[in-house]
């Protein structure tokens, strides 16, 4: 499927639907979208998926959400936007991307490790500490979240 994905200009045009897919806490998006960078992916006028990048701590930038629509998903287009968001961190000069996801998104855990992404760390009981509602997705109780991290090669964009 083809896209565009752009850089948000505006963030009162966030598309909260899609972002709050990835991360429910609608206090949580609306801070980092004061931070960050919030990309769209459009397929002709329609908004499919988005990303919102921002730094962290020196050379180190964050995914820090991450969707895209339903009727979208299963097509490969998340992978294209985890690929992008790295693209532009190497375009940012970043040497370390991040990513976090909870220990029940295992479709999520999969597809950041495919895209290059290794386990670092596990936060214990974050979603419990930082969320009122309890979080299930595939059966299981949503309590860590799981941080991943890709490494830019010395060759891209150093």
């Amino acid at each position: 499927m083809e896209f565009t994905v752009q850089l948000l200009k505006n963030m009162k045009d966030a598309p909260f639907e899609l972002l709050l897919l990835a991360d429910p806490s609608k206090r949580n998006v609306q801070e980092y979208l004061q931070r960050g960078r919030c990309y769209i992916a459009a397929n002709r006028l329609e908004t499919i998926g988005v990303f919102v990048l921002l730094w962290t701590r020196p050379g180190t930038m964050e995914i820090v959400n991450i969707a895209v629509r339903e009727e979208y998903q299963g097509q490969g287009i998340g992978k294209q936007l985890v690929l992008r968001a790295i693209g532009e961190a190497i375009e940012q000069h970043a040497r370390t991307v991040e990513i976090g996801t909870g220990n029940s998104s295992l479709s999520q855990l999969g597809l950041y490790q495919k895209c290059g992404f290794r386990i670092t760390g596990v936060d214990r009981d974050f979603f419990i500490r930082h969320y009122d509602e309890a979080i299930f997705e595939n059966g299981i109780p949503c309590r860590d979240m799981i941080r991943l991290s890709y490494d830019i090669p010395e060759t891209e964009g150093r």
